[in-house]
Parts: structure tokens; sequence; C-alpha cells
């Protein structure tokens, strides 16, 4: 990565000298500063020299811009402000975004890397790569969101089955504040402002007709119904009301009934019918007119794409073929270990059939949603207090482990994480499936919970955002390779822990690390070298116990997004090699404590850095 350039757009150059010397000393500064809520002090900072002023005072001005630009976003991070708007899609606010991004990248080039310290130095680094990543997007059609991940869906495709309107909408008002009357009346104003956000994305898929960007049909074919399963008869039995079933103690008698009606009336007369235009959109319109080709490479610049998100995605210059044969040399090597297991349980030595018997054997199985809830629960009630072991640094923020959105789960994979926020007074939560219990086994949960809640997404990404002496953008990023590799490096960390001890669940874990080394195989197979749907469907039954359930819904994920599979085994083996090495090299003074505190202790970063800062630390720890 360049590290300096010189530009001459005298316009730029004026705005830059404007920003980088006036905000900071003056009113204006002092106005933006606290407008977004993050001065250098607040970021814990305190930059020396001119430079890193104007750099960090950009970091706070752009901060304060795309928390402004994706009020969703701002709502999941708990920052306050724009609580009753969407986001606009309207061509204008998607040119001013591209123009905004582009100018801010030849701001942060007035910076003189030179001048900085070392931590700045890596600062600029990572937000000039966020920035110019962002920049090569939109040639690609992505919108313009160089925070928290770049990789923004595409433009042209903003719906499919794993996300879109249909699944931000009901999932931004319920993380809204609920505790007093002003929040209940932003939720009403979201409510109202629904029909432009649907209106927004229908002209978008539009246009993505017209320029021959579309999803594969086949993938869609239950985003009708999730779109149907926000409309219901009773307003106050949609979940996106669910605020108005009791009134909260911050809201008096007299205001509570006009705020019910309010938003009642808002439900019946906008939503609903904006709900039921979307449908008929996607009916009638919409899906017909998807392609029938799967790979990223059959859209126009897909192999473009499929290249940028690969480099995203991994953090890694790889190509897919590199990537495609480390996952065909992960997937022999988790195989031999799978047959070691096998012989354990005293099962004929035949991985066919094993797989078939875990698959079709009903004592593997829950029968009850709620006892498959609490089943996970209790995962993560024992993993609780094992994390002292492994861990010095702990994170303040809670998590809990609820039931998946029924009107998402047939389309969902077996289980997600979302982020909570100290700042707003809300945990992080594991999301479990119970859509088809017989496609939920016993004997991948424990591995599962390690990655989704601890010591995997929840610790990890509740600690980047407890870290201080970093700027925002740091705390929130969202590098796959680093925050999906770690998940999966976690799931390992079971049997240090006192899990796997079951062999069947030992069987679980080894599943679900195949199941990563599979989407390299089958990512890159679907996007770059022809694989068909069910060529990457029979290669997963082939090498793992998932069951087809979940097998169909993990390809159909991969055809939408393109490359973000890559990062989970990429990832994981950097942390898995850099363990060892640091093992190795510091023999019994090896402190497992102290080396994750040291991988976590910067927020998610590109790997280059991970391995870099772990680099540093065993040479510090050689000579204690």
């Amino acid at each position: 990565m360049k590290s300096y350039f010189t530009c001459r757009h005298a316009g730029l150059k004026e705005r830059e000298r404007e920003c980088s010397v006036t905000m900071i000393r003056g009113a204006v500064g002092l106005m933006v500063v606290a407008a977004v809520g993050v001065s250098m002090a607040a970021c814990g900072a305190t930059p020396s020299g001119l430079p890193a002023q104007a750099m960090y005072n950009q970091f706070n001005r752009d901060w304060q811009y795309w928390m402004a630009q994706h009020p969703e976003l701002a709502v999941s991070l708990g920052v306050p402000g724009g609580e009753g708007r969407w986001t606009d899609y309207s061509a204008g606010a998607i040119a001013t975004r591209a123009t905004y991004v582009r100018e801010s990248l030849e701001r942060l080039k007035f910076v003189d890397r030179t001048t900085l310290g070392e931590a700045d130095q890596l600062n600029y680094d990572l937000y000039r790569q966020m920035l110019e990543t962002a920049v090569e997007g939109l040639d690609l059609q992505n919108d313009a969101v160089p925070i928290k991940g770049v990789t923004a869906r595409n433009l042209m495709m903003p719906m499919n089955q794993m996300e879109g309107m249909q699944q931000d909408i009901p999932r931004t008002i319920a993380l809204m504040p609920t505790q007093s009357s002003a929040h209940l009346a932003n939720i009403v104003a979201r409510l109202r402002g629904i029909p432009a956000v649907v209106d927004q994305t229908i002209m978008l898929m539009r246009q993505g007709i017209v320029e021959k960007m579309t999803p594969p049909r086949i993938v869609l074919r239950d985003l009708p119904g999730q779109v149907l399963a926000q409309v219901v008869e009773d307003p106050l039995s949609s979940p996106m009301l669910a605020a108005f079933a009791t009134r909260p103690s911050g809201v008096s008698g007299s205001e509570w009934p006009g705020l019910v009606e309010q938003a009642s009336a808002a439900y019946r007369q906008q939503v609903a019918v904006a709900f039921r235009r979307m449908h008929a959109f996607l009916v009638d319109e919409y899906i017909p007119a998807c392609r029938e080709s799967i790979g990223a490479n059959a859209l126009p610049k897909g192999e473009a794409l499929y290249q940028y998100n690969a480099k995203w995605h991994t953090t890694t210059a790889k190509t897919p073929k590199e990537i495609h044969e480390i996952g065909l040399a992960e997937v022999a090597r988790i195989r031999a270990e799978m047959e070691k297991v096998i012989a354990q349980t005293g099962y004929p030595n035949r991985f066919g059939d094993f797989v078939r018997f875990l698959r079709t054997d009903r004592r593997f199985y829950y029968t009850d949603a709620n006892a498959l809830v609490i089943g996970y629960r209790d995962v993560a009630k024992r993993a609780d207090p094992e994390l002292a072991k492994l861990f010095g640094r702990l994170p303040a923020t809670p998590y809990g482990v609820i039931r998946m959105p029924d009107a998402v789960a047939p389309s969902q994979t077996t289980a997600y994480y979302e982020p909570g926020s100290l700042m707003a007074g809300r945990p992080g939560y594991m999301f479990a499936n119970t859509y088809k219990l017989d496609a939920r086994p016993k004997y991948e949960m424990e591995a599962l919970t390690l990655h989704e809640a601890v010591p995997g997404h929840h610790l990890q990404i509740a600690i980047a955002q407890e870290l201080t002496g970093l700027p925002e953008f740091r705390k929130h990023s969202s590098y796959t390779a680093y925050v999906e590799g770690w998940a999966l490096y976690a799931e390992r960390l079971g049997e240090q822990m006192g899990f796997y001890k079951d062999p069947y669940s030992r069987f679980g874990q080894l599943t679900y690390e195949m199941w990563r080394a599979v989407r390299l195989v089958v990512d890159t197979g679907l996007h770059s070298m022809g694989w068909s749907r069910q060529q990457a469907i029979d290669f997963f039954l082939t090498n793992t116990a998932k069951t087809q359930q979940d097998i169909t819904v993990e390809v159909d994920r991969y055809i939408v997004w393109p490359g973000q599979a890559l990062g989970y085994k990429m990832g994981e083996i950097t942390f898995r090699d850099l363990r060892t090495s640091a093992e190795t090299q510091l023999g019994a003074t090896f402190d497992i404590r102290s080396f994750h505190d040291e991988v976590l202790a910067s927020g998610a970063v590109p790997l280059d850095v991970v391995e870099a800062r772990v680099k540093a630390w065993i040479e510090r720890a050689k000579v204690r």
C-alpha cells in the first residue's frame, strides 16, 4: 500500500486546509467533534502535531457523516441521532455518498504519513485501505460505506434470501430504544418512512434488471414469503410494534393511547400496504426476470467483482485457484481426523454410512424448539467460566441466546450473532434457528455456540467495541478473515474448555471445521470455475455430516454472497499457525492468555497486521 500522495486539486486542498486547522481549534471544529460524540480525547488518542490532528479530525468527521447517512447502522452501534430515518437510496443520495468517499480519500492523502507515530501510521494505513477499497467498489456498483464492512451489498441487488429490507426493517426497529414517548415517536416515524424504503428498493431492482445485475432466480424462492410474513391483520401482533404492547414506565398514561393509535395507523395504512406492494413486485416482475446462471462470473464485470470480494474478505492477494487448492488440502486433512473419530465410536469405518446414521438417528435431534434453545444456553453457560483460563481480558457487555425470528428462519443458517452496545444498554445475542428441528443435530451445538457466542463472536466483537485508544472506525471494523477466522479458531478452543468429550460432539466440531474448508472449494468452484449448484451440494454431502437443509441453505448463501465464505478458513489457518509458531518459539514460557489478549488488542484488522503484531509479541516475550 502506498503511504502518501500529493493531491493538486485546488478545491480539495482548500477544504483540507480548512478542516485540518480550523476544525480542531475553532468553534466549528468543536461543534463537529461534539456532534459526532467522539473527540480525540474520547478516542483515547492524543495525537501530536498537525498531521495527526488533521487525520483524527477526518476520522471524526467521516464517522459522523456515515452514521448520519446510514442511521440503521447507527442504531445497531448505539450512536444517537437519526432514529426516525432510513438510509436514503435515491439516485441523488447515492451519488452524493460516492462523491464524499472519493473526496475523503483525497483529503486523507494530504496527511504526511511519515510524520506520524507508529500507532497512527497503522490507523492511517487501515483507513486509507478502507477508503481505497470503497472507491474501487463504486465501479462495481457497490454503495459507498467505508465503515464496519466495506463491501456493502451491491446497489443493483439489494434483496435476496439472506438480506434486504425485509430483514433490515424489523431488525432495526427491534434495536431502537423504547423507554420514552420520544423513543416511541421515533418508531412511528420509521414506520411511516417504510413506503419510501420499499419504493427506492424497487427502483434499484428495476435498474438491476435493465443492467442484468440480478441474483439467480433459484435462490429467491423463499423471498416473497419472507416479505409477506411481515404483513399481519392485527398491527399490534407485528414484531415491528412490539414496543407498543405494554406501556413503558417512561410514557405517561395520557400519551400512551395516542402513540399506540399512531403506530397502528402507520402499520395499517403504510407498512402493510408497502410490504404487499413489494411482494407483488417480486412475484410478478422481479423473480421472473432474474438470471438462470449461478456464478458471479456471469454478471457484468463478474470476474472483477469476485476478485474484489475475495481480496476483501480474505485480506490476502491469493487467487481463487490458490484458495481452491488450500481448501482441497484442508478437506483431506480434516477427513483423516474424522475417520479416527469414527473408529473411536466403534462404528464400522465407512464414512458415508456413519454420516447417514448421524443425519437420521432421532437420538441426535430435539423434538421441541424451546428445548433446543435451552440446550444452546446450557453450552454457553458452561463456556463462560472457562474463559478466565484462556483470556486475561473479558468484555463487560453481556450476551444471551434467543430464538431466530420465524419469518427468516427457513432461509437462514443454523445460528447467527448480533452485536450488542454498551452505549445503548443492549446485550449481544446469539440467534438460534428452530426451523426444521430434524436439521439441527445436537452434536453440532457445542462448536456452534463457541463460534457465535464465547469465545467466538461475542467475546471478540465486544472486546473490540470496548477498546480505548482507538478511533471509532477501528472498534467496529469487520474484516471477515479476522472476525470469522477468530470465531472458527474459537471452536477449536473447546478442547481446552472441557467440550467435545463425547466422540459425536468431537465429530460435530470436525464437521464444522470441514464445513469451512468445503467453503473454500465450493465458493471458488461456483464463482470462478463453472460449478453448478448441484455440484456444490454434492461436494458438501460427500464430505460433511451437515443435513440436506443446512447444505442447501449454505450453498445458496455462497451464491448470493460471492467471496464472503472464504474468510473463515483463511483466517482460522492464520490464527492457528501463529499460535503454533508462538508455542514453538517460546516453549514453556508461552502464555495462552497473553497470546489471546495480544491477538484481540487491536480490534479486527487484516491478517498481515495480526501476523506482524504476534511476531513482535513473540520477540518481546523472548527477552522477558
